[in-house]
């Protein structure tokens, strides 16, 4: 019952921001460009409460899923939850109304379609800039000494003769440094050094070798967030081996028994230190095996795990189903400029990940059954809610803004992306679409997407039931 309530309860508060940030945006532009907006909502249909303030109902309405804000002139089916459009004397009325949307040049209608989404991107770069000058968690890994968790096979890395375990008490010119310090010579160094080999000295089994490191060539710092991997090599980022924090219902590591809570003691002999250097011993293995220690509760388990690759989420990869604990951190408020550059990086990042799940579903590579619909969000923001400290909170809610904004950008009738490719056709041809046909098409489109809720609700119910 306390995870249902905190689902529900947190599911509610983030919607209903990214809802009224999304509407907001819409509604200034509108107000600004001299359209009447008829009703500004929270909910759709039917109404529960409000105040009337000029020309404008503010309400709350009933069913806690969306919002909209109701302009004058907008007469698709689909607005207010209803099949049927306006009669043809309410639209020719409309069109010599000056406070009506159909009056406006076509360049202000589209103005206002694209004025929600951008809102929701405006609050989602100002999320996380807010999170980078407050409370920016940084891993206690990037000052503790560089000790390695993995060296990927194949790697600049493995080639120079760097092993698990190794600690690295000179890179370059930085003797005893930190991970921070590493990356940042490793990032001067692939700016100027070329082909030009790096000494490197390890301490191992309290020995110190001497080891040559022959960076990469054609390196593009703007398109590596992880410079470490580039030469491939993962941190420890804990002292303690990894613990399990979340195991997916029907994955590997569910059907092997693993569950929450359990500490991985080693993998076929390894001891790991971080999610990350599991995912990459699970690439080399390509599929093979595994053989693990585990600690529950005091007591030590052999199991055994098949991987499986998993071609549904990008980026495909060898998994097994499991979450790790997240490394421990350190506070640390970043000045503006460099706040603004790390939400920049993060949105970017975010949005390219998230129309690269929309390629995979158009192109049948992913499944639309692991798509999130109301409940699984509602999971997801309640998961960050239970989780300790800010960062969970803040992207999940950034995530989501990303998105809504994205998501309303495709050219979907209904959506504001369907709406402004009705608009640029008409540009291009000079006149309006007849509005039957129109009408006929938003009618389509909004069965569609009831259709699609539909399946997503009950898709997130049988997750639950499996899980279960």
């Amino acid at each position: 019952m306390h995870t249902f309530l905190v689902d529900t309860i947190s599911v509610l508060i983030v919607l209903g921001i990214m809802v009224l940030v999304h509407e907001f945006g819409h509604f200034i532009a509108a107000k600004l460009c001299g359209v009447r907006v008829e009703q500004f909502s929270i909910g759709f249909p039917p109404r529960l409460f409000g105040v009337k303030i000029g020309e404008t109902d503010y309400c709350i309405s009933a069913t806690p899923l969306g919002g909209y804000v109701k302009m004058t002139g907008e007469s698709m089916p689909g607005e207010n939850m209803s099949l049927h459009g306006a009669d043809g004397e309410t639209i020719a009325a409309q069109k010599t109304d000056p406070g009506a949307l159909t009056s406006h040049p076509r360049w202000q209608r589209i103005i206002i379609g694209l004025a929600g989404p951008s809102a929701n991107f405006v609050l989602a770069l100002g999320l996380m800039t807010g999170f980078y000058m407050l409370h920016n968690e940084v891993p206690l890994v990037a000052d503790q000494p560089v000790t390695l968790d993995w060296v990927a096979a194949g790697s600049s890395a493995a080639a120079a003769g760097l092993l698990p375990g190794d600690r690295i008490v000179s890179f370059d010119s930085q003797e005893n440094p930190s991970w921070e310090k590493v990356s940042m010579q490793l990032a001067l160094d692939l700016q100027s050094l070329g082909s030009r080999p790096v000494p490197v000295v390890v301490e191992r089994a309290g020995q110190q070798m001497p080891l040559t490191l022959q960076l990469p060539t054609g390196v593009k710092l703007e398109d590596e967030p992880d410079l470490l991997s580039t030469i491939g090599i993962l941190p420890a980022m804990q002292a303690h081996p990894l613990k399990v924090n979340e195991v997916s219902p029907g994955t590997p590591a569910a059907n092997a028994g693993l569950k929450v809570g359990d500490q991985f003691m080693s993998i076929d002999g390894h001891v790991f230190h971080s999610t990350q250097s599991v995912s990459a011993y699970l690439q080399t293995r390509k599929g093979a095996p595994l053989s693990l220690v585990i600690s529950r509760s005091g007591t030590t388990l052999p199991m055994t795990i098949q991987p499986v690759f998993d071609t549904a989420t990008p980026p495909s990869a060898w998994r097994i189903g499991f979450k790790g604990e997240l490394p421990p951190f350190r506070v640390e408020r970043l000045p503006l400029d460099k706040a603004v550059k790390a939400s920049v990086k993060f949105n970017r990042e975010n949005s390219l990940l998230i129309l690269e799940v929309l390629k995979r579903l158009l192109t049948h590579r992913m499944s639309v059954n692991t798509l999130s619909g109301p409940i699984g969000i509602a999971q997801q923001t309640g998961l960050a809610a239970e989780t300790p400290g800010w960062e969970a909170k803040f992207k999940v809610m950034t995530i989501i803004s990303l998105n809504l904004g994205v998501l309303n950008l495709l050219p979907f009738p209904i959506l504001d992306g369907g709406m402004i490719l009705f608009l640029l056709i008409e540009s291009v041809i000079r006149r309006d679409i007849d509005i039957r046909i129109k009408e006929r098409v938003y009618q389509v489109a909004f069965v569609i997407i009831l259709i699609f809720a539909a399946y997503i609700i009950i898709n997130d119910i049988t997750k639950i039931v499996q899980k279960s």
